[in-house]
């Protein structure tokens, strides 16, 4: 279980790579790895953002997502975890966050994968204040629930 608070830009490919060559000890012991990757847009509630700064609360955002990967391990039989997360300022396209889950089995790595990205939205001690093309900037005040509703077909 690896929490990892970075202010550098990285790259999400390589870290899970080089994570698993330094795990010895999951080598064949997984079968599944589910991964997700977040990146900066360049928009957000309908107006361009040409950045945004990233900040935390040092110690807590740690303790916090050290609980949430705690409730994972408890929920699904995972076999190892990797969180990384963006702080300082951000550019579109630029990774902000990524969550690794190893287990034996798809189901219990997508599903704790999905668990630990959620709870880390909703419950980490992030804010984000985003720079508009305008050169205006804003707090934003609330995440969505990540999913787009627009233009989605009628059921």
């Amino acid at each position: 279980m690896t929490i990892k608070i970075v202010e550098q830009d990285f790259d999400p490919w390589q870290e899970i790579q080089s994570y698993q060559n330094a795990a010895n000890m999951m080598a064949g012991q997984y079968g599944a790895t589910s991964v997700f990757v977040g990146t900066m847009r360049d928009f957000n509630e309908c107006d361009d953002v040409k950045g945004m700064t990233l900040e935390h609360y040092p110690g807590m955002t740690e303790k916090q997502l050290g609980q949430i990967l705690a409730e994972a391990q408890q929920r699904w039989p995972i076999i190892e975890t990797l969180v990384m997360h963006r702080v300082g300022v951000l550019y579109p396209n630029e990774p902000i966050v990524l969550v690794a889950v190893w287990t034996s089995h798809r189901g219990d790595a997508f599903d704790a994968c999905r668990y630990i990205m959620e709870a880390l939205k909703s419950r980490a001690p992030f804010w984000k204040k985003e720079m508009l093309t305008s050169d205006q900037e804003r707090w934003v005040l609330k995440n969505t629930d990540g999913y787009k509703r627009a233009n989605l077909p009628a059921e």
